[in-house]
């Protein structure tokens, strides 16, 4: 799918490049950027031992909508050139110098933003360093290519000039129709420029509500860790009445399969664990075990040859569930390993959706227990939450052999050897390994079930001590029966119980804030603390950190900005897109339902770079125009109109080259599709507005100057 995703990308931007330039000879040019760059990349890749997966090839896909913008930018002042009358090697030397310091600042710009991502630690670092790489990299051998392959090529092999018979072609009447097009658009943007110029408190008043309404949208749109993925995988565990025999457990086990081989025909394998999990195993590692439990792993087909997600089945799967009446607890996670993984960035990163967990800390058993209770009715009644699970057990009776150490003297007995009697008579012991065709299958000795039904059996079993007598237990122990809980969690030395749940249709921010206000009603014992784990604490630590980047990004993009410019006023006129990006990146969560995640929050920081080059294309030329003598008004209509075409041809390149990305439906696409949403909302609506805002801005910074012209010349006011 991402393969499919960069083939579209490229399609597009040619697409793009040949509407707005009308020239297969330029669109070639543009063309032969595409791959120049990405062979460098590939180069790095194979130093750096990285293969293509889903993270590379995706950076590529990003990477070929930036890769040409500096292409596009020095391309379309060439052909800009050659149709005021210059040749060919003139318009290449000239148009290229024109644009030379805008290209480099732009690509300093972006280049300052995806650097520090390879910077990134934990599981946000691992996903987006190589894509930091890729696209620094990327982007770095853009910038050579469009200042040296791309003038020598113009000079080369374009041509304005048409002979009769090629401007009666097809081709040509096209062009010709392309650019009725956009000059009617150079002309519409050239009245609205007036307009703005000449009204500037009402442009920077409408600024202003544009931006001040989008706020409201902050609250609109969720907040969560990770998209949902729809990885093929799902896993659920059974829990029945703690003792249940292993029999009566794998009877159901067996039963519950049948079922989900029936009703679920998407699912392709199931392996079934009845009982105790395999010793040495993972999940043996993850999940508590027992004669009592039942653990399923199913495994789907990709997502696209199917017609139900693994996240409708879960809640189908969880609604079968319901309907047994000996099934004490269960719990079914679409994506996760098991349900102990699902909560950890283990889980998340190989896929599924969000989990809550509440951590309560507090000695007292019976006090957490209660609060636990508590934390976990409420949890039930916030829409969206599944599988609401409490990690402490109730407890359970369990037999305690208290040992009579003088007795034991006397009898030449250790406690070693009791306690090894006693766990091998109960829990077996692998005496031998039988072997078959190749396999090994371990021989377990223990006593038959029937003869450790009670204490009584328990006191009657004999050990052998040292002088070789057999000595009954109940001789030298006393058997007796305790009510105690199953397992004690603790973290940094205290103890703790979890309240954990799967979250589904909703997202991680509003249940969040609802189980606060209910928590906030309970009355909980004041040594009781409460804190969050699970999706929210990865979440809290991820945000974290990426505002922290993203404040970087702004420092290090306007640093950037203000050396190429050797001024702080430009770069500071420049940073007004940077708000209305942020704009356009919460519009488009909220118009498609999608959540604020680290993936969309990657995109909107991407953008700091990516918006910024629209506002030095138009101010580094309004620059130009006003050092060759042009008044401010007439300057900034003039750059307008003459950096229209490179502004919106790079823009469209970036926003067409996301449209695949964003429209994939194959495995994994989940989680780049917040990605190009933001980026696209993001740099739509801040190209709209930033060529009408930035020139009205960069008006008003310049209006003791522009006083000083009316002075000089009122004539040109």
């Amino acid at each position: 799918n991402l393969t499919e995703t960069i083939y579209f990308a490229i399609l597009f931007v040619i697409l793009i490049v040949l509407f707005f330039l009308g020239s297969w000879r330029a669109t070639f040019i543009v063309f032969l950027s595409i791959p120049t760059s990405l062979i460098v990349s590939f180069i790095y890749l194979f130093l750096t031992d990285n293969s293509l997966n889903i993270i590379t090839l995706s950076s590529i896909s990003i990477a070929i909508g930036l890769v040409v913008d500096d292409a596009i930018v020095v391309l379309e002042n060439i052909v800009r050139n050659m149709k005021k009358g210059s040749f060919p090697r003139e318009a290449a030397i000239y148009g290229t110098n024109e644009v030379a310091m805008a290209v480099i600042a732009t690509t300093l710009t972006i280049i300052a933003v995806f650097l520090p991502l390879t910077m990134l630690g934990d599981l946000t670092g691992e996903i987006f360093a190589p894509l930091g790489a890729v696209v620094t990299i990327t982007i770095a051998t853009s910038v050579i290519v469009s200042l040296t392959l791309t003038p020598m090529m113009a000079s080369r092999i374009l041509k304005i000039s048409k002979t009769k018979k090629e401007a009666k072609s097809i081709g040509a009447k096209v062009a010709v129709f392309n650019e009725k097009i956009i000059t009617a658009i150079d002309a519409f943007y050239e009245k609205t420029l007036k307009f703005a110029v000449n009204n500037r408190p009402l442009i920077i008043i409408l600024a202003i509500l544009i931006f001040g309404s989008s706020l409201f949208l902050v609250n609109r749109v969720g907040f969560e860790f990770m998209p949902a993925s729809d990885n093929g995988r799902i896993s659920a565990q059974v829990e029945l009445i703690e003792g249940t025999r292993l029999d009566i457990t794998t009877q159901l086990a067996r039963k519950i399969e049948a079922i989900i081989k029936e009703k679920y025909p998407e699912i392709e394998i199931i392996s079934t664990s009845a009982g105790s999990a395999e010793s040495g195993s993972m999940l043996s590692i993850f999940q508590k075990s027992g004669s009592y439990i039942i653990s399923f792993i199913m495994t789907l087909p990709p997502v696209e040859e199917r017609t139900r997600d693994i996240f409708e089945i879960s809640d189908l799967l969880r609604q079968d569930l319901a309907g047994f009446p000996e099934i004490v607890k269960y719990s079914v996670n679409p994506g996760s390993m098991t349900s102990s993984m699902s909560s950890s960035s283990f889980g998340m990163s190989v896929g599924g959706g969000s989990t809550i967990e509440v951590k309560i800390f507090g000695h007292d058993f019976n006090n957490t227990n209660i609060v636990a209770e508590q934390v976990s009715a409420a949890l039930k009644k916030i829409e969206g939450t599944r599988d609401v699970t409490i990690s402490r057990d109730k407890e359970k009776p369990e037999l305690q052999v208290k040992l009579n150490r003088d007795k034991m003297s006397n009898l030449a007995l250790s406690t070693v050897m009791v306690s090894s009697a006693i766990r091998n008579r109960i829990n077996g012991l692998t005496a031998t390994q039988y072997r078959e065709e190749g396999e090994e299958y371990d021989i377990i000795i223990n006593y038959d079930e029937k003869f450790r039904q009670s204490t009584v059996d328990l006191e009657n079993m004999t050990i052998q001590n040292m002088r070789g007598q057999l000595i009954r237990l109940g001789d030298i122990a006393s058997v007796e029966q305790y009510f105690s809980p199953p397992n004690i969690e603790r973290e940094n030395k205290e103890r703790l119980v979890k309240v954990t749940a799967f979250l589904m249709q909703t997202d991680l921010s509003t249940v969040t804030a609802e189980l606060n206000r209910q928590v906030s009603q309970m009355n909980i014992p004041p040594e009781i603390e409460i804190e969050y784990g699970g999706s929210a604490k990865d979440m809290q630590d991820s945000f974290r950190d990426l505002i922290i980047l993203l404040v970087l990004s702004i420092v290090l993009v306007y640093i950037v900005m203000a050396s190429q410019f050797e001024s702080f006023r430009e770069p500071f006129i420049i940073m007004f897109s940077l708000p209305f990006a942020f704009t356009g990146v919460f519009l488009a969560l909220w118009i498609s339902g999608t959540t604020l995640n680290v993936i969309s929050f990657i995109g909107a920081i991407m953008l700091v770079g990516i918006v910024v080059k629209n506002g030095i294309i138009l101010v580094d030329y309004t620059n130009l125009l006003r050092d060759r003598g042009v008044f401010l008004k007439s300057a900034v209509v003039q750059g307008g109109r003459l950096r229209l075409r490179p502004v919106l041809m790079t823009s469209l390149t970036m926003i067409l080259a996301m449209i695949p990305l964003v429209l994939s439906k194959g495995e994994g696409s989940e989680i780049w599709r917040p990605m190009g949403i933001s980026l696209m909302g993001g740099l739509t609506f801040s190209t709209l507005i930033t060529l009408i805002v930035i020139p009205v801005i960069y008006t008003i910074f310049g209006a003791a100057r522009m006083k000083r012209e009316r002075k000089n010349n009122p004539s040109n006011d």
